[in-house]
């Protein structure tokens, strides 16, 4: 053969679509998704999330049979988070027995016992101010809010949730979590620390679905977007103080954090493709710009190559009805 003509022909294992199948490096399926969901008290009926073209939020009288819907498409796992109309400057509903995180951990659990709940530990969908703890000087108090999580977690853990999934940004959260859980007998109910958590400016849409009423931003205690050194070393923080996974959040803009995590610690990572990821998705599709599905299976297989072990994702619906 001519030494014009390659020896080395990498197109040879794209050739046909079985070729490639056989060949494809990384996978994902629904075992690797968690569906987040919005339950809001005290309403009928679903209601749009116009920033969100198809998500809704739930009814809590409709949870039920939402859970089970999504258990017969093969969705496997829910993270829980409500829209309440009980707000005061702590959000004590949250670590009330009867309060919302709770009722919806337990009706979650007794529609599908086998549906893996995620209960998300926060205070910004609880609180008049829209902050993730308690304001004490125009600050969030670190330390005082390190006794409500400790509160709300014990709560949501006795409702049933299987997960605790600290999102609040405090230092030492999952430390004071691991202590109040293990002290209230739940020591084997794990923590999924939101250990590596940007002040992101995709975040907008989500602010319309949970109601928030925040005033400002949370940049003194979620990460600076532009530091990577730090964000290897939260998340080794948490691990640290008794995590058993770890979570970068936003996923698609962090690629680079998801593979410096992966492998600076060996505990399940996951990666949460936030709200303005998928408006982004979805508006564009809606303008004919590109293939959402194609986009949609592209961006988590990204992920998912990066490192993530699981994927929090507004899209985890859709492909389990398109089989995915």
């Amino acid at each position: 053969m001519s030494s014009q003509f390659p020896e080395a022909r990498p197109r040879r294992l794209r050739r046909n679509a079985s070729l490639r199948s056989l060949f494809q490096e990384t996978e994902f399926s629904l075992n690797d998704l968690v569906l987040p969901i919005f339950v809001e008290e005290e309403i009928d009926d679903f209601v749009p999330i116009k920033s969100m073209p198809g998500v809704m939020r739930i009814p809590e009288s409709k949870l039920a049979g939402e859970i089970e819907r999504y258990a017969r498409a093969g969705i496997k796992s829910v993270m829980t988070f409500g829209v309440s109309h009980h707000l005061d400057s702590d959000g004590s509903d949250t670590w009330h027995d009867n309060g919302l995180v709770s009722r919806m951990s337990r009706i979650a659990k007794d529609a599908v016992p086998e549906m893996i709940v995620m209960s998300d530990t926060c205070f910004c969908e609880y609180t008049d101010h829209g902050h993730c703890g308690v304001m004490h000087n125009h600050e969030v108090d670190n330390d005082q809010t390190l006794l409500n999580l400790g509160k709300q977690a014990v709560a949501a853990a006795r409702a049933g949730a299987d997960v605790i999934a600290p999102s609040a940004a405090m230092d030492g959260q999952v430390q004071a979590i691991r202590r109040a859980l293990d002290a209230a007998g739940f020591t084997q109910t794990p923590i999924m620390a939101y250990s590596t958590k940007f002040a992101s400016a995709l975040y907008g849409p989500f602010r319309e679905a949970g109601g928030s009423a925040l005033k400002g931003d949370r940049k003194s205690y979620q990460m600076n977007p532009m530091n990577r050194r730090e964000a290897v070393r939260e998340s080794l923080l948490d691990e640290q103080e008794g995590a058993d996974a770890l979570m970068v959040k936003p996923a698609g803009a962090y690629l680079d954090i998801i593979r410096d995590i992966r492998e600076a610690s060996r505990l399940p990572l996951s990666a949460y493709q936030v709200s303005g990821e998928y408006a982004m998705i979805k508006f564009a599709a809606q303008a004919g710009a590109i293939d959402e599905d194609r986009v949609v299976r592209e961006s988590l297989g990204a992920i998912k190559r990066a490192g993530a072990d699981l994927i929090f994702t507004y899209f985890a619906m859709d492909l389990a009805l398109a089989g995915i």
